[in-house]
Protein backbone atom coordinates (compact mmCIF):
# COMPACT_ATOMS: atom_id res chain seq x y z
CA UNK A 1 0.00 0.00 0.00
CA UNK A 2 2.62 2.15 1.28
CA UNK A 3 4.94 1.92 -2.08
CA UNK A 4 1.44 2.04 -4.26
CA UNK A 5 1.21 5.86 -2.58
CA UNK A 6 4.90 6.44 -3.27
CA UNK A 7 4.68 5.89 -6.87
CA UNK A 8 1.29 7.64 -7.21
CA UNK A 9 3.11 10.65 -5.62
CA UNK A 10 5.71 10.47 -8.70
CA UNK A 11 3.50 9.83 -11.26
CA UNK A 12 1.94 13.07 -9.60
CA UNK A 13 5.18 14.98 -9.43
CA UNK A 14 6.49 14.05 -12.90
CA UNK A 15 2.70 15.28 -14.25
CA UNK A 16 2.76 18.50 -12.54
CA UNK A 17 6.45 18.59 -13.86
CA UNK A 18 5.75 18.35 -17.39
CA UNK A 19 2.36 19.94 -17.36
CA UNK A 20 4.68 23.11 -16.28
CA UNK A 21 7.28 22.85 -18.70
CA UNK A 22 4.35 22.34 -21.35
CA UNK A 23 3.44 25.24 -20.35
CA UNK A 24 6.22 27.52 -20.01
CA UNK A 25 6.57 26.01 -24.17
CA UNK A 26 3.09 27.22 -25.16
CA UNK A 27 3.22 30.72 -23.49
CA UNK A 28 7.11 31.65 -25.00
CA UNK A 29 5.48 34.40 -27.03
CA UNK A 30 2.62 35.67 -24.47
CA UNK A 31 5.33 36.33 -21.61
CA UNK A 32 7.48 38.09 -24.40
CA UNK A 33 4.81 40.24 -26.01
CA UNK A 34 5.40 38.77 -29.19
CA UNK A 35 2.38 38.55 -31.87
CA UNK A 36 1.05 35.18 -32.16
CA UNK A 37 -1.62 32.90 -32.22
CA UNK A 38 -2.75 30.70 -29.19
CA UNK A 39 -1.37 27.22 -29.62
CA UNK A 40 -3.32 24.20 -29.41
CA UNK A 41 -1.50 22.01 -26.69
CA UNK A 42 -0.01 19.54 -28.61
CA UNK A 43 -0.27 20.93 -32.27
CA UNK A 44 0.68 24.46 -31.69
CA UNK A 45 -0.36 25.63 -34.83
CA UNK A 46 -0.26 23.16 -37.29
CA UNK A 47 -3.94 22.14 -36.50
CA UNK A 48 -5.23 20.36 -39.83
CA UNK A 49 -1.67 18.98 -41.08
CA UNK A 50 -1.83 15.89 -42.70
CA UNK A 51 -5.58 15.50 -42.42
CA UNK A 52 -7.03 18.37 -44.06
CA UNK A 53 -4.16 21.15 -44.91
CA UNK A 54 -0.75 21.32 -46.52
CA UNK A 55 1.94 22.46 -44.66
CA UNK A 56 2.35 25.02 -47.13
CA UNK A 57 -0.93 26.05 -46.81
CA UNK A 58 -0.39 26.32 -42.95
CA UNK A 59 2.55 28.87 -43.59
CA UNK A 60 0.56 30.78 -46.29
CA UNK A 61 -2.59 31.34 -43.96
CA UNK A 62 -0.20 32.93 -40.66
CA UNK A 63 1.96 34.96 -43.00
CA UNK A 64 -1.14 36.07 -44.83
CA UNK A 65 -2.53 36.80 -41.33
CA UNK A 66 0.68 38.60 -39.97
CA UNK A 67 2.39 40.00 -43.17
CA UNK A 68 0.87 43.38 -42.75
CA UNK A 69 1.84 43.61 -38.77
CA UNK A 70 5.12 46.08 -38.83
CA UNK A 71 7.12 43.74 -36.96
CA UNK A 72 9.97 41.76 -38.26
CA UNK A 73 8.86 38.38 -36.83
CA UNK A 74 5.70 36.75 -35.13
CA UNK A 75 5.59 34.15 -32.51
CA UNK A 76 4.67 30.47 -34.55
CA UNK A 77 4.07 27.03 -33.15
CA UNK A 78 5.40 23.91 -34.72
CA UNK A 79 3.84 21.38 -32.87
CA UNK A 80 5.10 22.65 -29.64
CA UNK A 81 8.26 24.07 -30.34
CA UNK A 82 8.14 28.17 -30.32
CA UNK A 83 9.58 29.81 -33.83
CA UNK A 84 10.22 32.94 -34.66
CA UNK A 85 8.46 33.53 -37.92
CA UNK A 86 10.12 36.08 -39.68
CA UNK A 87 7.90 38.94 -41.98
CA UNK A 88 10.60 40.86 -42.74
CA UNK A 89 13.10 39.98 -45.57
CA UNK A 90 15.76 42.10 -44.27
CA UNK A 91 15.73 40.31 -41.17
CA UNK A 92 15.77 36.85 -43.35
CA UNK A 93 18.89 38.15 -45.17
CA UNK A 94 20.53 38.60 -42.07
CA UNK A 95 19.78 34.86 -41.00
CA UNK A 96 20.86 33.51 -44.04
CA UNK A 97 23.69 35.72 -44.95
CA UNK A 98 25.00 38.61 -42.77
CA UNK A 99 25.10 36.70 -39.71
CA UNK A 100 25.26 33.18 -40.95
CA UNK A 101 27.88 32.42 -38.02
CA UNK A 102 24.70 32.60 -35.59
CA UNK A 103 22.08 31.06 -37.42
CA UNK A 104 23.68 28.12 -38.93
CA UNK A 105 22.35 25.63 -37.35
CA UNK A 106 18.62 24.13 -38.24
CA UNK A 107 17.61 22.73 -34.77
CA UNK A 108 15.64 19.64 -36.73
CA UNK A 109 15.78 15.94 -35.62
CA UNK A 110 18.12 13.05 -36.43
CA UNK A 111 19.22 10.39 -34.80
CA UNK A 112 22.70 8.95 -36.28
CA UNK A 113 23.30 6.45 -33.98
CA UNK A 114 19.39 4.70 -34.45
CA UNK A 115 18.34 6.37 -37.46
CA UNK A 116 21.51 7.06 -39.46
CA UNK A 117 19.39 7.63 -42.43
CA UNK A 118 18.24 10.58 -41.07
CA UNK A 119 22.00 12.19 -40.48
CA UNK A 120 22.54 13.83 -43.67
CA UNK A 121 23.87 17.11 -44.83
CA UNK A 122 20.02 18.49 -44.60
CA UNK A 123 19.44 17.86 -40.98
CA UNK A 124 22.85 17.61 -39.53
CA UNK A 125 24.05 20.80 -37.61
CA UNK A 126 27.14 21.77 -35.78
CA UNK A 127 30.62 21.21 -36.62
CA UNK A 128 29.10 17.62 -38.02
CA UNK A 129 27.39 19.76 -40.49
CA UNK A 130 30.01 21.83 -41.55
CA UNK A 131 32.81 19.14 -41.97
CA UNK A 132 30.59 17.45 -44.03
CA UNK A 133 29.52 20.08 -46.42
CA UNK A 134 33.13 20.60 -46.92
CA UNK A 135 33.63 17.02 -48.03
CA UNK A 136 30.54 17.10 -50.21
CA UNK A 137 30.76 20.52 -52.07
CA UNK A 138 33.56 19.16 -54.48
CA UNK A 139 31.01 17.02 -55.80
CA UNK A 140 28.75 19.58 -57.28
CA UNK A 141 30.62 21.70 -58.55
CA UNK A 142 30.45 22.69 -62.39
CA UNK A 143 33.26 20.54 -63.78
CA UNK A 144 31.52 17.81 -61.82
CA UNK A 145 27.70 18.78 -63.57
CA UNK A 146 29.35 19.05 -66.93
CA UNK A 147 31.19 15.53 -66.50
CA UNK A 148 27.71 13.91 -65.56
CA UNK A 149 26.09 15.75 -68.30
CA UNK A 150 26.02 12.51 -70.62
CA UNK A 151 24.90 10.51 -68.37
CA UNK A 152 21.81 12.40 -67.62
CA UNK A 153 21.51 12.79 -71.35
CA UNK A 154 21.20 9.51 -72.17
CA UNK A 155 18.31 8.77 -70.23
CA UNK A 156 16.46 11.90 -71.91
CA UNK A 157 16.61 9.75 -75.17
CA UNK A 158 15.47 6.88 -73.99
CA UNK A 159 12.54 9.03 -71.89
CA UNK A 160 12.13 10.28 -75.50
CA UNK A 161 11.71 6.95 -76.83
CA UNK A 162 9.37 5.90 -74.41
CA UNK A 163 7.51 8.77 -74.89
CA UNK A 164 6.91 8.85 -78.62
CA UNK A 165 5.65 4.93 -77.89
CA UNK A 166 3.17 6.67 -75.24
CA UNK A 167 1.66 9.44 -77.19
CA UNK A 168 1.28 7.25 -80.20
CA UNK A 169 -1.18 4.95 -77.85
CA UNK A 170 -3.06 7.55 -75.83
CA UNK A 171 -3.35 10.96 -76.61
CA UNK A 172 -3.92 11.98 -72.91
CA UNK A 173 -1.09 10.90 -70.29
CA UNK A 174 -0.78 11.77 -66.01
CA UNK A 175 2.58 13.95 -66.69
CA UNK A 176 3.77 14.09 -63.36
CA UNK A 177 4.30 10.00 -63.40
CA UNK A 178 6.28 10.23 -66.20
CA UNK A 179 8.42 12.62 -65.25
CA UNK A 180 9.12 11.40 -61.97
CA UNK A 181 10.00 8.07 -63.62
CA UNK A 182 12.76 9.87 -65.62
CA UNK A 183 14.42 11.55 -62.55
CA UNK A 184 14.03 8.49 -60.81
CA UNK A 185 16.24 7.00 -63.38
CA UNK A 186 18.64 9.84 -63.59
CA UNK A 187 19.12 10.07 -59.96
CA UNK A 188 19.22 6.10 -59.93
CA UNK A 189 21.83 5.93 -62.39
CA UNK A 190 24.16 9.32 -61.04
CA UNK A 191 23.76 8.19 -57.30
CA UNK A 192 24.01 4.49 -57.31
CA UNK A 193 25.29 3.39 -60.90
CA UNK A 194 21.81 1.14 -61.84
CA UNK A 195 19.50 0.71 -64.45
CA UNK A 196 16.45 1.24 -62.50
CA UNK A 197 13.94 1.03 -65.60
CA UNK A 198 11.31 3.12 -64.33
CA UNK A 199 10.43 4.62 -67.39
CA UNK A 200 9.32 1.17 -68.73
CA UNK A 201 8.27 -0.45 -65.34
CA UNK A 202 5.89 1.63 -63.77
CA UNK A 203 6.61 -1.29 -60.52
CA UNK A 204 10.31 -0.56 -60.27
CA UNK A 205 11.51 -0.73 -56.60
CA UNK A 206 13.05 2.78 -56.64
CA UNK A 207 10.19 4.33 -58.09
CA UNK A 208 8.24 2.60 -55.47
CA UNK A 209 9.87 3.60 -52.62
CA UNK A 210 11.10 6.62 -53.69
CA UNK A 211 7.42 8.13 -53.59
CA UNK A 212 6.87 6.04 -50.33
CA UNK A 213 9.67 7.84 -48.52
CA UNK A 214 7.86 10.91 -49.08
CA UNK A 215 4.52 9.58 -47.22
CA UNK A 216 4.99 6.90 -45.07
CA UNK A 217 6.20 7.54 -41.40
CA UNK A 218 7.07 4.89 -38.96
CA UNK A 219 5.24 6.63 -36.16
CA UNK A 220 1.54 8.77 -35.65
CA UNK A 221 1.61 12.49 -35.35
CA UNK A 222 2.11 11.96 -31.83
CA UNK A 223 5.69 10.66 -31.67
CA UNK A 224 6.37 12.43 -35.22
CA UNK A 225 5.00 15.85 -33.07
CA UNK A 226 7.32 14.92 -30.35
CA UNK A 227 10.47 14.76 -32.31
CA UNK A 228 10.15 17.88 -34.40
CA UNK A 229 9.38 19.61 -30.87
CA UNK A 230 11.52 18.02 -28.84
CA UNK A 231 14.75 16.40 -30.89
CA UNK A 232 17.27 16.52 -28.73
CA UNK A 233 15.10 14.68 -26.36
CA UNK A 234 13.69 12.32 -28.67
CA UNK A 235 17.68 11.46 -29.75
CA UNK A 236 18.10 11.20 -26.45
CA UNK A 237 15.01 8.64 -25.98
CA UNK A 238 16.76 6.87 -29.35
CA UNK A 239 13.10 7.78 -31.39
CA UNK A 240 13.73 7.00 -35.14
CA UNK A 241 12.06 8.68 -37.74
CA UNK A 242 12.56 7.05 -40.45
CA UNK A 243 9.64 4.01 -41.70
CA UNK A 244 11.76 0.62 -41.51
CA UNK A 245 10.90 -0.66 -44.89
CA UNK A 246 12.44 2.55 -46.01
CA UNK A 247 15.70 2.45 -44.05
CA UNK A 248 16.27 -1.46 -45.21
CA UNK A 249 15.76 -0.71 -48.73
CA UNK A 250 17.94 1.98 -49.47
CA UNK A 251 20.24 0.85 -46.91
CA UNK A 252 20.24 -2.80 -48.73
CA UNK A 253 21.10 -0.80 -52.65
CA UNK A 254 23.98 1.34 -50.92
CA UNK A 255 25.44 -1.65 -48.74
CA UNK A 256 24.84 -3.89 -52.58
CA UNK A 257 26.08 -0.77 -54.33
CA UNK A 258 29.89 -0.16 -52.76
CA UNK A 259 30.55 -3.58 -51.88
CA UNK A 260 30.26 -4.74 -55.78
CA UNK A 261 32.04 -1.53 -56.94
CA UNK A 262 34.81 -1.85 -54.29
CA UNK A 263 35.28 -5.75 -55.02
CA UNK A 264 35.32 -5.58 -58.50
CA UNK A 265 36.98 -2.40 -58.99
CA UNK A 266 33.84 -0.51 -61.05
CA UNK A 267 33.99 2.96 -61.31
CA UNK A 268 31.05 5.33 -62.95
CA UNK A 269 32.81 8.51 -62.31
CA UNK A 270 29.14 9.31 -60.73
CA UNK A 271 28.03 10.21 -57.67
CA UNK A 272 28.16 7.18 -55.45
CA UNK A 273 32.10 6.41 -57.32
CA UNK A 274 32.56 10.09 -55.33
CA UNK A 275 31.20 9.27 -51.94
CA UNK A 276 32.88 5.89 -51.76
CA UNK A 277 36.23 7.99 -52.77
CA UNK A 278 35.54 10.54 -49.53
CA UNK A 279 34.97 6.63 -47.71
CA UNK A 280 38.38 5.71 -48.64
CA UNK A 281 40.32 8.84 -48.14
CA UNK A 282 42.57 9.34 -45.55
CA UNK A 283 42.96 12.39 -43.14
CA UNK A 284 43.37 15.41 -44.59
CA UNK A 285 44.80 18.62 -43.03
CA UNK A 286 42.65 21.52 -44.01
CA UNK A 287 44.28 25.26 -44.37
CA UNK A 288 42.32 26.45 -41.07
CA UNK A 289 43.66 23.39 -39.52
CA UNK A 290 40.40 21.15 -39.04
CA UNK A 291 41.36 17.31 -40.26
CA UNK A 292 38.36 15.74 -42.07
CA UNK A 293 38.33 12.15 -42.16
CA UNK A 294 36.61 9.84 -44.79
CA UNK A 295 33.14 9.32 -44.22
CA UNK A 296 31.28 6.42 -42.53
CA UNK A 297 29.25 3.59 -44.10
CA UNK A 298 26.75 5.22 -42.69
CA UNK A 299 27.45 8.24 -43.42
CA UNK A 300 27.60 7.60 -47.01
CA UNK A 301 23.75 6.13 -46.70
CA UNK A 302 22.59 9.23 -45.67
CA UNK A 303 24.38 11.32 -48.02
CA UNK A 304 22.94 8.91 -50.95
CA UNK A 305 19.39 8.92 -49.72
CA UNK A 306 19.24 12.38 -49.20
CA UNK A 307 20.30 13.08 -52.75
CA UNK A 308 18.17 10.52 -54.42
CA UNK A 309 15.06 11.75 -52.37
CA UNK A 310 15.66 15.50 -53.42
CA UNK A 311 16.74 15.44 -56.82
CA UNK A 312 13.67 13.01 -57.34
CA UNK A 313 11.46 14.74 -55.98
CA UNK A 314 12.02 18.19 -56.93
CA UNK A 315 13.11 18.33 -60.41
CA UNK A 316 9.95 15.85 -60.90
CA UNK A 317 7.41 18.20 -59.58
CA UNK A 318 9.49 21.24 -61.17
CA UNK A 319 9.20 19.77 -64.23
CA UNK A 320 5.71 18.58 -63.87
CA UNK A 321 4.41 22.07 -62.84
CA UNK A 322 6.15 23.86 -65.59
CA UNK A 323 4.03 21.15 -68.64
CA UNK A 324 0.99 22.70 -66.61
CA UNK A 325 1.62 26.20 -66.42
CA UNK A 326 3.06 25.48 -70.46
CA UNK A 327 -0.23 24.10 -71.09
CA UNK A 328 -2.54 26.71 -70.12
CA UNK A 329 -0.12 29.65 -71.51
CA UNK A 330 0.64 28.00 -75.28
CA UNK A 331 1.83 31.15 -76.44
CA UNK A 332 4.74 30.43 -73.59
CA UNK A 333 5.24 26.87 -74.63
CA UNK A 334 5.48 28.48 -78.46
CA UNK A 335 8.22 30.56 -77.33
CA UNK A 336 10.50 27.77 -75.23
CA UNK A 337 10.16 25.84 -78.24
CA UNK A 338 11.36 28.50 -80.72
CA UNK A 339 14.46 28.87 -78.71
CA UNK A 340 14.72 25.19 -77.98
CA UNK A 341 15.12 25.02 -81.57
CA UNK A 342 16.86 28.18 -82.15
CA UNK A 343 19.58 27.11 -79.67
CA UNK A 344 19.91 23.33 -81.20
CA UNK A 345 20.53 24.99 -84.33
CA UNK A 346 23.35 27.11 -83.01
CA UNK A 347 25.01 24.16 -81.61
CA UNK A 348 24.68 21.50 -84.16
CA UNK A 349 21.28 19.99 -83.00
CA UNK A 350 22.93 19.02 -79.83
CA UNK A 351 22.19 19.47 -76.65
CA UNK A 352 25.33 20.01 -74.73
CA UNK A 353 26.22 21.20 -71.04
CA UNK A 354 27.15 24.83 -73.05
CA UNK A 355 24.36 25.26 -74.90
CA UNK A 356 21.80 24.76 -72.15
CA UNK A 357 23.02 28.49 -70.71
CA UNK A 358 21.87 29.64 -74.10
CA UNK A 359 18.30 28.81 -73.01
CA UNK A 360 17.60 31.95 -71.18
CA UNK A 361 13.56 32.18 -71.26
CA UNK A 362 13.32 28.49 -70.83
CA UNK A 363 15.71 29.54 -67.11
CA UNK A 364 13.09 31.87 -66.33
CA UNK A 365 10.06 29.14 -66.92
CA UNK A 366 11.93 27.46 -64.45
CA UNK A 367 12.91 29.97 -61.88
CA UNK A 368 9.12 31.34 -62.61
CA UNK A 369 7.80 27.27 -61.92
CA UNK A 370 9.99 27.09 -58.69
CA UNK A 371 7.88 30.46 -57.12
CA UNK A 372 4.86 29.44 -57.56
CA UNK A 373 5.37 25.80 -57.05
CA UNK A 374 7.70 26.17 -54.01
CA UNK A 375 8.60 22.59 -53.36
CA UNK A 376 10.14 23.00 -50.06
CA UNK A 377 7.86 25.61 -48.37
CA UNK A 378 10.14 27.19 -45.06
CA UNK A 379 13.60 27.41 -44.75
CA UNK A 380 14.46 26.38 -40.79
CA UNK A 381 17.45 27.62 -38.82
CA UNK A 382 18.14 27.74 -35.23
CA UNK A 383 19.75 30.83 -33.04
CA UNK A 384 22.72 29.72 -31.61
CA UNK A 385 23.24 33.23 -28.95
CA UNK A 386 20.88 35.75 -28.35
CA UNK A 387 20.00 38.04 -31.20
CA UNK A 388 18.60 41.57 -31.09
CA UNK A 389 16.76 42.20 -34.27
CA UNK A 390 18.34 45.43 -36.00
CA UNK A 391 15.73 48.57 -35.52
CA UNK A 392 13.85 46.62 -33.29
CA UNK A 393 15.17 46.23 -29.82
CA UNK A 394 12.09 44.82 -28.51
CA UNK A 395 12.20 41.63 -30.56
CA UNK A 396 15.28 39.30 -29.36
CA UNK A 397 15.41 35.65 -30.65
CA UNK A 398 16.67 33.90 -27.88
CA UNK A 399 19.39 31.30 -27.80
CA UNK A 400 18.49 27.91 -29.06
CA UNK A 401 15.24 29.06 -30.46
CA UNK A 402 13.60 28.04 -33.93
CA UNK A 403 13.40 30.58 -36.50
CA UNK A 404 10.76 29.91 -39.69
CA UNK A 405 11.49 31.64 -43.33
CA UNK A 406 8.17 31.06 -44.71
CA UNK A 407 10.01 30.84 -48.72
CA UNK A 408 6.55 29.73 -50.29
CA UNK A 409 4.79 32.02 -48.85
CA UNK A 410 7.01 35.01 -49.67
CA UNK A 411 6.81 33.97 -52.91
CA UNK A 412 3.30 34.72 -53.09
CA UNK A 413 3.24 37.83 -51.55
CA UNK A 414 1.46 40.51 -53.54
CA UNK A 415 3.60 43.26 -52.14
CA UNK A 416 7.17 41.73 -54.03
CA UNK A 417 5.29 39.44 -56.87
CA UNK A 418 2.40 41.53 -58.23
CA UNK A 419 -0.52 39.31 -59.01
CA UNK A 420 1.45 36.66 -57.34
CA UNK A 421 -0.50 33.58 -58.37
CA UNK A 422 -0.16 34.18 -62.14
CA UNK A 423 2.57 32.66 -64.60
CA UNK A 424 4.84 35.18 -65.62
CA UNK A 425 8.30 33.92 -66.25
CA UNK A 426 9.27 37.93 -67.59
CA UNK A 427 9.15 38.02 -63.74
CA UNK A 428 13.02 37.31 -63.64
CA UNK A 429 14.23 39.02 -66.10
CA UNK A 430 17.58 40.68 -64.64
CA UNK A 431 15.66 44.18 -64.64
CA UNK A 432 12.88 42.80 -62.89
CA UNK A 433 14.97 40.92 -60.94
CA UNK A 434 17.11 43.42 -59.83
CA UNK A 435 13.65 45.30 -58.28
CA UNK A 436 13.42 42.35 -55.52
CA UNK A 437 14.80 42.13 -52.32
CA UNK A 438 18.00 40.18 -52.55
CA UNK A 439 16.21 36.91 -50.75
CA UNK A 440 12.98 37.56 -52.44
CA UNK A 441 13.50 34.35 -54.35
CA UNK A 442 14.47 31.23 -51.91
CA UNK A 443 13.57 27.88 -53.60
CA UNK A 444 17.04 26.78 -52.74
CA UNK A 445 17.46 28.76 -49.86
CA UNK A 446 20.36 31.37 -49.33
CA UNK A 447 23.80 31.95 -47.77
CA UNK A 448 26.42 29.11 -47.17
CA UNK A 449 23.59 26.76 -46.31
CA UNK A 450 21.48 26.74 -49.55
CA UNK A 451 20.97 23.33 -51.39
CA UNK A 452 24.27 22.01 -52.61
CA UNK A 453 22.79 20.40 -54.97
CA UNK A 454 20.71 22.88 -56.74
CA UNK A 455 23.23 22.81 -60.33
CA UNK A 456 22.28 19.24 -60.54
CA UNK A 457 18.71 20.21 -59.83
CA UNK A 458 18.50 22.42 -62.48
CA UNK A 459 20.44 20.63 -65.35
CA UNK A 460 18.15 18.02 -64.60
CA UNK A 461 14.96 19.97 -65.57
CA UNK A 462 16.41 21.80 -68.28
CA UNK A 463 18.04 18.31 -70.09
CA UNK A 464 14.38 17.38 -69.50
CA UNK A 465 12.37 19.87 -70.25
CA UNK A 466 14.20 20.43 -73.34
CA UNK A 467 13.36 17.15 -74.65
CA UNK A 468 9.82 17.12 -74.06
CA UNK A 469 9.33 20.53 -75.71
CA UNK A 470 11.21 19.85 -78.54
CA UNK A 471 9.40 16.76 -79.20
CA UNK A 472 6.03 17.36 -77.93
CA UNK A 473 3.08 19.92 -77.31
CA UNK A 474 1.25 20.04 -74.31
CA UNK A 475 -2.38 21.35 -73.83
CA UNK A 476 -4.74 20.94 -71.27
CA UNK A 477 -7.80 18.61 -71.51
CA UNK A 478 -10.99 18.08 -69.69
CA UNK A 479 -8.90 15.62 -66.82
CA UNK A 480 -6.69 18.47 -66.63
CA UNK A 481 -7.37 19.31 -63.03
CA UNK A 482 -7.59 23.42 -62.80
CA UNK A 483 -6.98 23.99 -59.72
CA UNK A 484 -4.50 21.52 -58.19
CA UNK A 485 -5.50 19.94 -55.53
CA UNK A 486 -2.58 19.38 -53.09
CA UNK A 487 -2.34 15.58 -50.77
CA UNK A 488 -2.17 16.62 -47.03
CA UNK A 489 -0.09 13.66 -46.09
CA UNK A 490 2.53 14.60 -48.41
CA UNK A 491 5.50 16.95 -47.05
CA UNK A 492 6.14 18.20 -50.89
CA UNK A 493 3.40 19.41 -53.61
CA UNK A 494 1.50 16.64 -54.12
CA UNK A 495 -1.45 16.10 -56.41
CA UNK A 496 -2.99 12.75 -55.70
CA UNK A 497 -4.82 12.65 -58.86
CA UNK A 498 -2.10 13.53 -60.87
CA UNK A 499 -1.93 16.15 -63.42
CA UNK A 500 -3.13 14.95 -67.15
CA UNK A 501 -2.26 16.78 -70.56
CA UNK A 502 -3.19 16.16 -73.95
CA UNK A 503 0.14 15.48 -75.47
CA UNK A 504 0.86 15.75 -79.64
CA UNK A 505 3.84 15.16 -81.27
CA UNK A 506 5.49 18.34 -82.27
Amino acid sequence: MELTFILFQVVVALLAIATYFIHRRVTFFKSRGIPHDTPHLLKGNMDGLGRTRTIHQIVQDFYDKYRNSKVPFVGFYFFQKPAAFILDLELAKHILIKDFSNFSDKGLFYNEKDDPISAHLFNLDGPQWRTLRNKLSSTFTSGKMKFMFPTVVSVADEFMTVMHEKVQQKPVLEIRDLVSRFTVDVIGTCAFGLQCNSLRDEKAEFLQFGKRALVDRRHGSLLTGLMMSYPKLARKMGLIKTATHIQEFYRRIVTETVTYREKEGIRRNDFMDMLIDMKNRNEVTLDNGEVVKGLTMDEVLAQAFVFFIAGFETSSSTMGYALYELARHPHIQDKVRAEIEEVLEKYNNELTYESTRDLKYLNLVINETLRLYTIVPMLDRMANKPYVVPGHPKFVIEAGQSIIIPSSAIHHDPDIYPDPYAFRPERFTPEESANRPAVAWLPFGDGPRNCIGLRFGQMQARIGLTYLIKNFKFSTCPQTPDPLVYDPRSTALSVPEGIHLKIQKV
